[in-house]
């Protein structure tokens, strides 16, 4: 794996977080979460999400559920503890400090 692609999976990874953390029941799908990496340049199939949301679940970071050929993801409390900054998930991007302008900002 290039050193890019790594950066482009962390980065992804901390995207999707965050928008399970912007719902009210922190959770959204795999086509949605297609949908919303778009604006940060990446532009990649359901099946590459379902690969990140795999990675994601064996670290704990969320829950999986399938709703036939679509993946359901949910939140789970070390995912929202690595948004807070009181855990770190290898291979998720860390967020950055309240205030900070990197673009991943809320």
């Amino acid at each position: 794996m290039s050193s890019m692609d790594q950066v482009i999976r962390e980065q992804a990874r901390l995207v999707i977080l965050k928008e399970l953390a912007k719902q009210a029941d922190e959770t959204l799908n795999s086509d949605l979460i297609v949908e919303t990496l778009k604006p940060f340049g990446i532009r990649k199939t359901r099946e590459w999400v379902h690969g990140e949301f795999s990675f994601l679940n064996e670290m704990g970071a969320i829950t999986l559920t399938r709703a036939g050929s679509i993946q359901v993801a949910t939140l789970t409390e070390l995912g929202a503890r690595h948004l807070k900054r009181e855990t770190v998930i290898e291979g998720v991007r860390r967020p950055s400090r309240p205030g900070s302008a990197d673009g991943l900002g809320d």
